[in-house]
This record gives structure tokens, sequence and C-alpha cells, in this order.
């Protein structure tokens, strides 16, 4: 059974509308619910004094038609007896203030007494749940992030970095805290990296970052060490943010859970455009995946148009189940809409559901039921298979953070770099994994590494060795520009990668927003291709053991290589020393996967995504039409439609807008 659900906060309603809205769910083919991650001041209304019984009815009711229920531990929001009572609770800001009651996750996560009341309700909630028989799973807390600057942090913060450095000498010596005459007599007097401060040490502010990381995956690890001392059966999962989020480093966040869910909101109520743009969740999808090799949950699937005080687009006829199928093609191994209602208080109000405010189902319920019906039909044979690539792209938190202290260019992203170079290949139905700088990469016949800024010997010599037993690795501008104390580096540019990359980078130039270098092919196979643009950073390359590939047109270091190949052991090391426009993705994308030769799941039109998930020999490929208007797809040979007649489909077939099949090859 395909797990297939909806956010649900029952205690929002009346009592007697609950077992309506089950009635309602089970109609809709749901089978899971989540319950009470915001739900303390109801399950705590005084401190240390609990309340399970309306939760435990919810559940019944539930139970009642086989609906399953996650968890959520409710210590995103605390209840206001808590934050009256102790107002050092609340985090500090980058600016020095402090937070005030009225939202969600106010909370400082390093507070000792935060984690004593954390234990208390987290405790209480296991201990009377750990044996229920609805109960499958927990969520714990909701979408951790924001980092705090206050006392307590800052403490805690000198302590990591006794932890990490041992002596003052040691990281003096790493941040060159000679600069300024910062240097540092006592672990005391090492601030936090407050805007206060003006631009900090960027050795100082990538440790803060990754401080704050490792405070929430601590905070976290509080909370899973006291579910799993007493439940072995329910699975632990945390709702995480997709690809786009950049405030804690995903893969130590996801280490300890037993399977990672995200939130996905195609269009919220900052997309006032029509058009999705379909890489972006798929991008997301292939992060999440990568967390831990192994299918995710969607625990927040859209469920109608965001909103808090503005209102988005509606979406369109279609895109609810769309938006869920993609997210089916590329690994998610169970679904949740959020949320059942719309809510008629407080600060969502306009952040809907699959119900209105009056409760009638509509247009969205009736799609999502659809899509419901689809999954009992086909949604064994789907858990069954995983997602396979043979493309990975890698994602570096540590040269993340560094990015958001030092962006080097006002024109540069780091993730909006990446997401562009991942659009190239999901546009040719090219499967691309997202993983770690440390991950085994000897499964994929091309490794794409968006700028290694923050560079560590371990994952040179990971890459190196890649290259060496036949792989391609691609990387690009300012890597290995910093050592892991984000000190630039004492040696030529790539740094430790300018032997692997047979390159150096003599020199460099930072582009002003709308000048632009044309770059000019200089391999056969792109000779008919038409010519590159390269803007925001130039780097100026002098080839050592490496072959030119493109060469910059303009300015001064017209003539100059801009993109290298190094041939190095039984692989290949691309360099690619400039920003391109789509279309040189494009092309840099065609020309890297005829080189390599990765298979394209299935050619197919502008807009139509194809993505395979595999069991063995057996072979699923998922066409979804992201446009508004009828495709035709080539088949090349018969298949059938797991979700629809099961009449062979062979030749070219029309696929209808925002329409999705799930094709399997005919006997």
């Amino acid at each position: 059974m395909y797990p297939f659900g909806v956010d649900y906060y029952p205690e929002h309603w009346p009592e007697e509308r609950w077992p309506i809205d089950a009635q309602l769910m089970a109609e809709a083919g749901f089978n899971i619910v989540r319950l009470a991650e915001f739900a303390w001041s109801r399950l705590e209304p005084q401190e240390g004094r609990f309340d399970f019984a309306w939760l435990d009815r919810a559940i019944e009711v539930l139970a009642a038609h086989s609906i399953r229920v996650i968890l959520g531990t409710p210590t995103a929001s605390p209840p206001p007896w808590l934050m009256q009572a102790h107002p050092d609770l609340y985090r500090v800001d980058d600016q020095g203030r402090r937070l005030t009651f009225g939202n969600r996750r106010e909370y400082c996560p390093n507070h000792p007494l935060y984690h004593d009341y954390t234990r208390a309700i987290v405790t209480a909630m296991v201990e009377h749940y750990a044996e229920h028989a609805g109960v499958v799973g927990w969520q714990i807390d909701n979408e951790f992030g924001d980092r705090c600057y206050c006392p307590v942090c800052r403490s805690a913060f000198q302590s990591w970095l006794q932890n990490r450095y041992a002596t003052l000498d040691t990281l003096n010596s790493a941040w060159g805290t000679i600069f300024w005459s910062h240097v540092y007599t006592d672990w005391s007097q090492i601030p936090v990296p407050a805007a206060t401060g003006g631009s900090p040490n960027p050795g100082l502010a990538l440790d803060y970052d990754r401080f704050a990381s490792d405070s929430y995956v601590a905070y976290q690890q509080l909370q899973i060490d006291i579910l799993r001392r007493r439940t072995a059966r329910q699975f632990v999962t945390h709702n995480l943010m997709g690809f786009k989020y950049d405030k804690i480093n995903y893969y130590d966040l996801a280490r300890s859970l037993d399977l990672v869910s995200w939130d996905n909101y195609p269009r919220t109520q900052w997309s006032f455009t029509a058009g999705i743009d379909p890489s972006g969740p798929a991008l997301a999808a292939a992060t999440m995946y990568g967390l831990k090799g192994q299918p995710f949950w969607v625990m927040e699937q859209q469920a109608g148009p965001g909103g808090w005080e503005l209102v988005s687009v509606m979406p369109r006829p279609g895109e609810l189940r769309l938006w869920a199928y993609q997210q089916i093609a590329h690994g998610a191994g169970g679904l949740v809409f959020f949320r059942w209602r719309t809510a008629r208080y407080g600060t969502e109000q306009y952040w809907h559901g699959l119900l209105e405010h009056d409760a009638r189902p509509g247009r969205r319920y009736a799609e999502v039921a659809r899509l419901g019906a689809e999954l009992r039909q086909a949604g064994e044979q789907i858990q069954e298979t995983r997602v396979e690539t043979q493309v990975a792209m890698l994602l570096s938190y540590d040269s993340r953070f560094a990015f958001q202290i030092q962006p080097n260019n006002p024109g540069y992203s780091y993730a909006e770099h990446f997401q562009a170079v991942y659009r190239a290949f999901h546009e040719r139905n090219v499967a691309v994994a997202v993983v770690d700088a440390t991950a085994d990469l000897s499964g994929y016949r091309l490794v794409l590494a968006p700028p290694l800024y923050v560079l560590s010997p371990a994952v040179a010599t990971n890459l190196e060795s890649y290259v060496r037993a036949g792989g391609t690795l691609v990387c690009f501008f300012r890597s290995g520009v910093k050592d892991e104390a984000n000190a630039v580096v004492n040696r030529p540019l790539p740094g430790l990668l300018a032997e692997l990359c047979g390159v150096d980078v003599t020199s460099y130039d930072s582009l002003p927003a709308g000048v632009e270098n044309s770059l000019e092919w200089g391999v056969p196979e792109l000779a008919h291709a038409a010519p590159g643009i390269g803007r925001a950073w130039a780097d100026i390359l002098t080839p050592g053991s490496a072959e030119v590939i493109a060469r910059y047109t303009q300015d001064y270091y017209a003539g100059q290589p801009a993109i290298t190949r190094n041939r190095y052991g039984s692989g290949s090391a691309v360099y690619i020393g400039t920003i391109g426009d789509s279309a040189t993705h494009a092309t840099l994308a065609d020309w890297l996967i005829a080189q390599t030769g990765v298979p394209v799941a299935l050619t197919a039109p502008a807009g139509v995504e194809v993505t395979a998930r595999n069991h063995g020999t057996r072979r699923l490929l998922f066409v979804l039409n992201h446009t508004e208007l009828p495709q035709e797809v080539k088949l090349g040979r018969a298949y059938h439609n797991l979700i629809g007649e099961p009449t062979p489909l062979e030749g070219t077939l029309t696929l209808a807008p925002r329409d999705v099949l799930i094709l399997e090859k005919a006997e």
C-alpha cells in the first residue's frame, strides 16, 4: 500500500466534524494522516499537565476508516505559558534583536531550559503512543531553521570551537586573526558574527554557520534519542525544505533519521506567474533522495494556493496531480498533502487546503481523489522501484555557507547556478543524483561539481580517485579557493584540483551586471554550436596538460582559455571558468552527454519530463506534460499505462495538458 495522505488539525474543528472528515479522506484514498505538530498548547495546556484524550479520540475516528497516523512533536511552536515565563528562550536575530511571541520557531535551539521542556513533552507523548497500533511514525518539530545569536548560543559556540581547534593558537592561525589585530587570548572573547559587528572574519563566520547547523542536528538528536529508547516500531523523520533551504547541512540532519521527508510548494504566495519551472521541484526531490540514497516522503504537498498576507495563484486543473506524480517519479515513497481544510483562523488563513474554508470538497479534492484511486491501482508496483542515475551533482554545504558570507560577485548565487546546471540536464530527461562531495562516485559516468569554493583534502582525493578510475568530472570557477578554515589557499588556483584539471588560474575578472564575454568553441564536435556566453565571473586560464574547449573572444583576455579538459588516468576533468547562460549550459550538457554516453530516458518535446524508476529488469517511465498544450510523444516500442486503460500504447501518442503516464514495456 502506497502511503498517501493529508495533514490534519482536528483541534481546529468541532469534534462532531471529525467523522465527516475521516469519511471524505477515506473516499479520496487517504491511508495516512499527520497530526499534532502544532498542538503543544492543547497537549500540555499547563506546565506538567498533559491532555491526550482529544488526540486519542481523533486517532480512533481515523482508525475506523483504516487511516494510520504520523505524530509530530510540537516543539516548533511553544505555548504562551512557557514563553511568558521564560522570555530568554526566544531567539536573537543577527541584528541583536530578541524575537517576541506571535509566530513559530521563535526558540533558541541551544537553550538548556528549552531542552528540558522538550524532553518533557516528547517523553509524555511517546510514553502514551509508543505501543499504539494506529501510530506508525513521528515527525520531529517542523522545518528546522533560523540561526540564533543569543548569549546562550555565543557560549555554546565558544565550546564548539574548543572542541574543534583544541587551542587558541590553532584557531588564531586557522582564521588569521592577526588581521585587524583580532588575536584571541581567551575563548570568552570570541563573538558571534552579528550584523552589528560589520563584515566578520570569514573563518569565524563559516564556523558559526557550521555551529548553527550542528545546533539543530543536536536538538533533533535529543528528540530522536527519547523516541528510540521507547519505540523501535515507529519510524522517525523530519520535514526538510528541499534544495533551496541553505542554513542547515541537510546531510548531517538526515543521518540519524529513518527516512527523509520534505515540504513541496511549487507555487507559493511569492510566485505570481502562471508557469512553474519543473526543474525546481525535481532538483529538490533529487536532493532529498540523495541525502540517504533512498526514497523520501513528501510530508507537505501543495493542496491549493498558498498565502499569509497575500494569496498566490490558484493551482490550475491537473497541477496538483502532476506535481505529486513528479515527486513520485523522482523517488517519493510516500505523499501527504498540506492541508486538509483551509484554516478559518490564524496566520495561514489563506494557505489553502483540499477543502475550502466552508469544508466543501471541490475541484482540488476531486483531482486528488483521482490520484488516490490511481495509487490504489499502481502504488505497490511503484514502491518496488528505485531511482537509478549515471550523473551526479555534488552539493557542498561548506561552499554554500561560504558563498553566503562572500558571494564574490553581487550577481552570483550558488543555489541559482546549481539550479541552472541541473536544469540543462533535466530538460534533456537525464536523471541527476545530488550527493555529498565525500560520497562514493564510482557508479557515475559523469559528476558535476558546482564551485567547490571550500575544498578539503579528503574531497580532492575523492575526486582524483574518481577521475583516475575513468570518470568524467566537471569543475567550475572559484573551486579550490579556500581551505576548511575559509582562508585562501597558498597555492595557484584551482588549489588542490590544479593537477587534476591540468590548468592554472592565472587571473580572474569579476564582471559587472550586464557585461558579458562571448565564448568561441575549440573542439570539432562543437564547431556548429552557437557561441557561448560568460557572465559575472571569468577565470583566465593557462593550460598545463589540459586541452582548450572554449576561449574568450572579448576584453583584454580575448583568446585566452575559458573552458578546458584534462585527460587524467583513465578519465577526464573539465574546468569551466565562467557562468554560462541557458543556451551555453545546454550546449555543454549535450556535449557532456555525448562524450560520456549517458543514456536519455526518452526523447520528448520541450516541457515534457520523462523520468525512470527501476527494479532489476523492470523499468517504469513517468511521462509528465508540464505544458498547457497537448504534446506528442514518440514511444519507439509498445508500452502499457499503469494508471490507465490496459490497452497497449505504441507509436506516437498525444498527451493532454498537465497529464501523466506511467509506462511499462508491454510483454
